[in-house]
């Protein structure tokens, strides 16, 4: 029988990668808030700093990513691991961006596994699918089809549509198009777009429910995610 009882769930370890991005700032902070580990580490290739007492008992794990076999220490102990990893084309050009949302997250995901991590939890997106002849949702695809070859306990991966989030970086055409989506999101709630708080908090609540009809792999398109990301 699943465990579902709080005080079971709270002698679980987590572990988060991409936690500097939007949705894992949000996830680290939703974890934190409704206390659902006893111990959550982000592993990532810099320091994060915090402020308020909140955040005074997270672990942080320093690597390269470029080295990440020198760092399969920081992977071992952790029950669920939370990738939201990723760059953008513009930012890293397309073999920068393939290493990082592919690469780095298989790498990551394979030491995990190794070390322990029984329930992996990815942050994909909308209409990935490896066969695509559109880079991004073909690197998705990609990804997601090498987690599942690592055979995890359990493996959850979460498609959102279009981010809703207030962004420190300025990049005006994206600020543009999500006012526009977020207009339209009140016409269509749950098609075009999500809020990244919502996305984190479905990400935080899956990792304490047990699977559905015990489910190895699970995909939660846009709807779905919605709906589990509306209960606390």
């Amino acid at each position: 029988m699943a465990v579902s009882s709080s005080e079971e769930q709270k002698k679980q370890n987590c572990f988060i990668l991409g936690a500097s991005g939007e949705t894992g700032k949000e996830l680290l902070l939703e974890i934190l808030k409704q206390q659902k580990f006893s111990r959550v580490t982000l592993i990532g290739r810099r320091k994060l700093h915090f402020e308020g007492t909140l955040y005074s008992n997270v672990a942080q794990e320093v690597v390269d990513f470029e080295k990440l076999d020198e760092s399969a220490a920081a992977f071992q102990g952790h029950d669920v691991g939370f990738c939201c990893l990723g760059t953008s084309r513009a930012k890293a050009g397309a073999d920068g961006f393939v290493r990082v949302d592919r690469d780095y997250v298989e790498h990551a995901a394979k030491l995990a596994k190794a070390g322990g991590c029984h329930h992996f939890i990815l942050e994909s997106s909308k209409g990935a699918d490896s066969s695509s002849s559109f880079l991004y949702l073909k690197t998705k695809g990609e990804v997601e089809n090498r987690i599942k070859a690592l055979e995890f306990d359990r493996f959850s991966i979460f498609r959102p549509a279009v981010l809703l989030c207030d962004r420190q970086e300025s990049r005006p055409v994206e600020w543009v198009t999500r006012k526009v989506l977020g207009v339209a999101a009140h016409f269509f709630p749950t098609y075009m777009t999500i809020p990244t708080t919502t996305v984190a908090r479905a990400m935080a609540n899956i990792a304490v429910m047990p699977a559905k009809d015990g489910q190895k792999v699970e995909v939660l398109e846009n709807a779905a995610i919605h709906a589990l990301g509306q209960s606390k």
